[in-house]
């Protein structure tokens, strides 16, 4: 049930949203299990939790889309949620203009009005129902300022642009059929974020974007006047935009204050603390089941029956603290098999010199002239906008692919193990233990469950069939055969794509403590960040090396800055055209608001002079010049703005 609750009990203080004792079973799965929190303006909240934990549940549940099967949700006073989902198919698109509906509402009514007020001042230009008229045009005109109408189009071209539409797509676009997938969900999350509501409730809004349309994400929100709810697994987006953290695990919540990096710290004092508090409360209860015991030895059944009650009221609550704990508190575990490797870490693996490619139907090369060389235990990770060719270079690099010019040299010997963002099985219809037995000879039944139940497939999950398994499960599976083989190169493009919070830190360790080479594709900048031996980064059509991350990314804003100062001849900059249409738009809604003044004071001043001559006193007489100088200096204003 979601409620809105009366404006007369709306105070400064309190939330945008209550979420109070919600309940979703799915079978015998209780999926949220009494859930309370609130949203109050100005809180960035991120919203985390494993796949398939309910996090998306909740969202819908929260716009009425789906009913809970407990609790209630409350939206104080006018509050407006907008919400960008993750799936393509659950955005509307199908409107004829990005243009929010409210202000397209205000357009028409507007236009409605100034017709009806150019009739009736040419029938009847004193009436009194044309003065109403007037009064209702001059608070629609102060409406649609205060809706954001003025500056709507720079606000839409500053977003678009700033999520990387702005050569595709425009505010006047009306057919998005012709986008891609991530293409519409930028739009629909422009358009979104323009119309401003009281609490932007986003699933995963960074999925489709490339890092500079991310940190632009992130500044923005940062600066968000309402309140920003968004479920998301890039960490390096918490730490940036959060200031508090929700986590959802085996139905229940736990807030965090602050960031990412916040939570994690305080999440870690509090399973160093409650899980002191377990092993003194179980130490207790073995004491006391000792002390029943001993009391029914001596046939002392008074004593017996009293250390009864203490047992079971110490089992309710050790009961009660055990499920303060994670749901799954022994994660799994991706560990990499040490493997005897001959020679020395610095040895030479891969030297790649002048790498170009071109593709036929392209005018330019897609990149060129990229060289570097990889190590014997090196993690390289190359970074770069979508579009620019890592994936491209990383299959040459695997060869899988060919290039255009340049030489790749691979050491003799050399094995090598490739990860795509989409992971194929042969045999789909082969369990997930079968698929490890297979792949890795000699194992035998002991080791492979011991394995897999490190990768997250514990009990009957072994056996689940390839075909049934989510996203993740196909990666993890994927990952745990080949880091089973371990080559001595690991190609790996956007391996944290399907994996939620937990599984990438794990997943990052691994990499990290691998004793091979890697070179990695990924957009996930504190996997990069926590992993990365040397970034090879992308920009301008070619690749140069760096060695940290944000040294790659300081290069970039600093060419983006450059390119943007130069002087422009030949055009007018966009942004001093919607400084123009914003200052127009400012002097139109000004000339509204002297008009309407105006007629509120020339009233008040016909009043006092109805009264001259009868029981007008010096107060009266004082009002009516005040009121004609403040005429006086509305008219001189108005008269300037119109000639403006």
């Amino acid at each position: 049930m979601v409620a809105f609750i009366a404006d007369n009990v709306y105070l400064l203080f309190m939330p945008l949203l209550t979420v109070q004792n919600i309940s979703k079973n799915y079978g015998e799965r209780n999926v949220l299990d009494d859930v309370s929190f609130r949203v109050n303006k100005g809180d960035k909240i991120a919203f985390i939790g494993d796949n398939g934990a309910g996090k998306s549940t909740l969202f819908k549940i929260i716009r009425g889309v789906i009913t809970p099967d407990g609790g209630d949700v409350f939206l104080h006073g006018k509050t407006i949620a907008g919400y960008l989902s993750q799936r393509i198919e659950e955005q509307d698109l199908s409107s004829a203009t990005l243009k929010p509906a409210k202000l397209v509402e205000l357009d028409e009514r507007i236009a409605s009005l100034e017709k009806e007020i150019s009739k009736l001042s040419e029938s009847d230009p004193d009436s009194v129902e044309l003065k109403n008229k007037m009064n209702e045009y001059s608070d629609a005109r102060a409406e649609y300022e205060a809706a954001g109408g003025y500056d709507y189009e720079y606000r839409l071209a500053d977003a678009l642009r700033g999520l990387g539409l702005g050569s595709t797509v425009d505010g006047n676009r009306t057919d998005f059929s012709a986008l891609s997938g991530g293409e519409k969900m930028r739009v629909c999350l422009a358009r979104l974020i323009v119309e401003h509501p009281d609490i932007l409730m986003l699933d995963e809004p960074t999925n489709h974007l490339d890092i500079e349309a991310v940190e632009w994400l992130e500044s923005f929100l940062s600066s968000y006047g309402g309140a920003v709810f968004v479920i998301t697994h890039d960490r390096h987006f918490i730490d940036a935009v959060a200031n508090r953290v929700i986590e959802l695990d085996g139905g229940r919540i736990t807030e965090y204050r602050g960031n990412y990096s916040d939570y994690v710290i305080q999440k870690e004092e509090f399973l160093k603390t409650q899980t002191a508090v377990i092993e003194n409360l179980e130490a207790e209860l073995s004491h006391q089941l000792d002390v029943k015991q001993t009391m029914l030895s001596h046939r002392n059944i008074s004593g017996y029956h009293q250390r009864e009650k203490v047992v079971d009221k110490l089992s309710d609550i050790l009961e009660r603290e055990r499920a303060k704990l994670p749901a799954q508190y022994a994660k799994m575990s991706f560990a990499a098999i040490p493997v005897e490797r001959s020679g020395k870490s610095d040895k030479i693996l891969l030297e790649v010199t002048g790498v170009s490619k071109k593709f036929d139907d392209c005018e330019n090369d897609l990149f060129s002239g990229i060289s570097f060389i990889l190590k014997a235990d090196e993690k390289l990770f190359l970074c770069g906008p979508n579009g620019c060719g890592k994936t491209t270079l990383l299959n040459m690099l695997a060869g899988k692919a060919y290039g255009t010019s340049g030489k790749v040299m691979i050491a003799s010997g050399t094995s090598c193990g490739f990860m795509g963002q989409f992971v194929p099985f042969e045999d789909e219809d082969a369990t997930c233990f079968d698929e490890l037995v297979e792949r890795s000879e000699g194992i035998k039944t002991t080791e492979a469950r011991s394995l897999l139940a490190r990768f997250g497939f514990r009990g009957d999950d072994a056996y689940k069939k390839i075909r049934d398994l989510s996203g993740g499960e196909r990666s993890r599976l994927y990952l745990c055969c080949l880091l089973r083989e371990s080559p001595d190169i690991l190609f790996l493009d956007e391996p944290t794509n399907h994996l939620d919070i937990n599984s990438r830190e794990i997943l990052e360790d691994a990499i990290r403590d691998y004793d091979g080479a890697v070179i990695c594709v990924s957009h996930d900048r504190f996997f990069i960040e926590k992993c990365a031996d040397d970034i090879l980064g992308f920009a301008d059509g070619t690749a140069s090396e760096f060695e940290k991350y944000e040294y790659y990314r300081k290069s970039v804003r600093n060419t983006v800055k450059q390119t943007e100062e130069q002087p422009k001849v030949t055009e007018k900059p966009v942004k001093k055209k919607n400084a123009d249409r914003v200052a127009s738009a400012k002097r139109r809604q000004r000339l509204s608001d002297i008009e309407k003044e105006t007629r509120a004071l020339e009233e008040e001043q016909k009043e006092i002079e109805s009264r001259f001559g009868v029981d007008a006193g010096e107060k009266e007489y004082k009002r009516y010049a005040e009121i004609a100088a403040k005429l006086n200096e509305l008219y001189e204003e108005y008269f300037e703005l119109g000639e403006e």
